[in-house]
């Protein structure tokens, strides 16, 4: 039987009551060891820290195809399978794409929190798996719901919960639904369509000396978090820019624009259009470079960007679909040139003081549980990437400690605004 107590969280925060699997990860490990498919036609989507993967190449299967959407997932596999001997050849890891899927007969799924992440993975595996595919969803009892059941069905012809064990329960989906048939005469055969992305519009309205209101289209898959709305703590930060801009004074740095990248591509080019938005506080602010650490799907970034038309900016975040959202994002608000967005875990390919300006939205969950260790290891490393006299400028839900751990960290720190759920504050980094 395999040991999962040896499995490490880590680069993910790690604490002792936070662990790298789950009763639900053993139940689909045993379906699969009861299905005896052949690795090579497994696949695997979901597997926060390996747990999964790595108990299937344990048990001497091969060629397992994984996806996680989460980097430190990634990491954190590669780390597990390094630490205990596993065979790096036994799985090859792949985006939520075709080549995850093609020739896949069983597909095993760690049920995501959002119902369009599930909806989007089963359309995935209904359009480019087998026909005979079956898909196992596996998750914790108090975090499942009936209309998981109702999502699946919209792309499998049968779906059937199994009966709950170790407080886990998995459902089981099979037989991929057929597109509808192609008018006649028939011409070639019909597929589905792929999944449209969402889209909205907003505004947000500034009424301080030299802001206008600003416009822009917010674009979202189906694994991003609060998908094309803006979620309120954003819509925090958003409306308390004017007054942080109105206190920001941009300095000189000695690192450039084009070290904001340790791998050497190119940051965000200027884009000058001349205009109140080029100034902060009658301060020109040529070349200020910016990270929206975190960055989902990249609201904070384009509104920044769109109010400072000189910025360089960088969006990252460690979420595959939120780094796909916000790169549609920033296309859609023509917008290429000067955002440049990244999968990373905390800005950790980033150069140390590399920032004139953070921006953070940090989280308070880890999966589904309510943590602070996510938020603190951002706030870390917002400290870490802001320049000496540089600024991170943070939203948080009220309840949280996280002024006290800017203070402490980042450097000096005052509240710019509250409401009863989030705080807006600023912080300037000391030397």
């Amino acid at each position: 039987m395999y040991d999962y107590s040896r499995l490490r969280r880590f680069p993910d925060v790690e604490a002792p009551n936070l662990q790298a699997w789950d009763a639900s990860d053993e139940l689909l490990v045993d379906w699969a060891g009861a299905a005896g498919i052949a690795g090579d036609c497994i696949a695997v989507i979901g597997d926060e820290y390996g747990a999964i993967t790595l108990a299937l190449t344990d048990a001497g299967l091969h060629g397992i195809r994984v996806h996680q959407d989460l980097v430190t997932g990634r990491r954190a596999l590669a780390n597990n399978a390094r630490a205990l001997g596993s065979d790096p050849d036994a799985f090859t890891t792949h985006e939520l794409d075709e080549k995850l899927l093609r020739g896949a007969q069983l597909v095993l799924v760690q049920l995501p929190k959002s119902l369009a992440a599930l909806d989007e993975i089963a359309d995935a595996v209904a359009r480019w798996a087998t026909p005979e595919v079956v898909l196992v969803a596996g998750g914790r009892v108090k975090h499942m719901t009936l209309t998981q059941n109702d999502v699946l069905a919209r792309h499998f012809t049968s779906v059937h919960p199994q009966r709950a064990t170790r407080k886990s329960r998995l459902l089981v989906a099979s037989s991929p639904s057929s597109p509808p048939s192609p008018p006649s005469p028939p011409s070639p055969p019909a597929e589905k369509p792929l999944p449209v992305l969402e889209t909205t519009m907003h505004v947000v309205s500034h009424t301080a000396d030299g802001f206008s209101p600003v416009e822009f289209t917010l674009c979202a898959y189906g694994g991003a978090f609060a998908g094309s709305k803006l979620d309120i703590g954003t819509r925090a930060l958003l409306d308390a820019m004017p007054a942080l801009s109105a206190g920001y004074r941009a300095q000189g740095s000695a690192v450039g624009r084009s070290q904001l990248r340790k791998n050497g591509a190119a940051a965000g080019q200027n884009a000058s259009n001349g205009g109140p938005g080029d100034q902060i506080s009658g301060v020109t602010n040529e070349g200020m470079r910016v990270i929206d650490l975190g960055c989902g799907t990249g609201a904070l970034a384009v509104a920044f960007a769109l109010q400072h038309p000189t910025a360089a900016i960088v969006a990252t975040d460690r979420s595959a679909a939120a780094v796909r959202s916000a790169r549609a994002t920033v296309s859609a608000n023509s917008l290429d040139d000067r955002i440049t967005v990244t999968l990373d875990d905390a800005g950790s390919d980033l150069p140390d003081g590399g920032a004139d300006l953070v921006l953070l939205n940090p989280p308070f969950h880890l999966g589904a549980s309510v943590h602070e260790g996510a938020g603190r290891r951002l706030i870390e490393a917002a400290a870490r990437l802001v320049r000496p006299g540089g600024e991170v400028w943070t939203v948080f839900n009220s309840h949280l400690d996280h002024r006290r751990a800017l203070t402490r960290v980042v450097g000096p720190t005052e509240q710019v605004s509250r409401t009863p759920k989030f705080t807006v504050t600023r912080s300037t980094r000391h030397a």
